[in-house]
């Protein structure tokens, strides 16, 4: 079991369900104080239920003002914020031929998917550099390093993710802060029960073991990439695929 010092505190953005809201539980039950945001007030509110010493706060990412101001809020209040897990992700558009691809909505999922990370770190940087200590982790995607057809937008999004991931790890690698990202084939959570079923049994159909992966193994994986014990680790991309990438 990963241990985590008293008071050890983590933000998780898109706490509200799916990815986050299993690693938020996860933490919650392992005595982590976290802090869940999410623009869901009702998945929020049951999260809560759940795990009562979860604080949860409204978010929409793709505000930028409330980014940094949700940041400096959390800074403000005493604590240091140790970790940052950002698991936001949308793919409005699965399904579609990149020739019938709306702008509108590519420029929606590049503002969720990637933007947004680079606000989130952004913000919680500076914090994090003048403690000596930080642990930022993005929710990236197969999809990122391999294309996934008819995903366009996911693909590209999630691909730019990663070699976020990959400049700012490196750029800050003698910090004590450290920035990964996790690649996630299919993974049972609400973003892909609302994706066109051939999408996904063709992804399915690409993974050796055979099957999807399940919230509590991404939690889990997730949990040792924001701990002290992840200390060797920056500007890499884990994989969480099943075996369908084995690079």
């Amino acid at each position: 079991m990963t241990d985590f010092p008293a008071g050890y505190t983590v933000l998780v953005v898109g706490g509200a369900s799916g990815i986050g809201r299993a690693t938020a539980l996860h933490l919650c039950a392992r005595g982590v104080t976290v802090h869940a945001y999410d623009r869901d007030a009702g998945g929020l509110a049951t999260l809560r239920q759940d795990c009562a010493p979860i604080h949860t706060h409204l978010l929409d990412v793709t505000d930028d003002d409330a980014v940094v101001h949700a940041i400096e809020s959390l800074n403000g209040n005493g604590s240091q914020l140790h970790a940052l897990i950002n698991t936001v992700g949308i793919n409005p558009d699965a399904g579609t031929p990149s020739h019938e691809v709306d702008m509108q909505t590519f420029d929606h999922v590049y503002r969720v998917n990637l933007r947004a990370a680079m606000i989130l770190t952004k913000a919680v940087l500076p914090g994090m550099l003048k403690a000596g200590y930080g642990r930022i982790v993005h929710v990236a995607s197969i999809a990122g390093k391999e294309g996934n057809p008819r995903m366009a937008s996911y693909s590209a999004t999630k691909a730019g993710l990663i070699g976020l991931t990959k400049a700012i790890g490196r750029e800050y690698a003698t910090t004590g802060v450290t920035i990964n990202a996790i690649a996630p084939a299919v993974i049972r959570t609400p973003l892909v029960d609302a994706t066109d079923p051939d999408v996904v049994q063709g992804m399915l159909a690409r993974i050796p073991m055979g099957r999807a992966g399940e919230l509590e193994e991404i939690a889990t994986m997730l949990t040792f990439m924001i701990s002290p014990g992840c200390s060797f680790t920056t500007g890499f991309t884990f994989d969480l695929s099943g075996g369908r990438a084995t690079y």
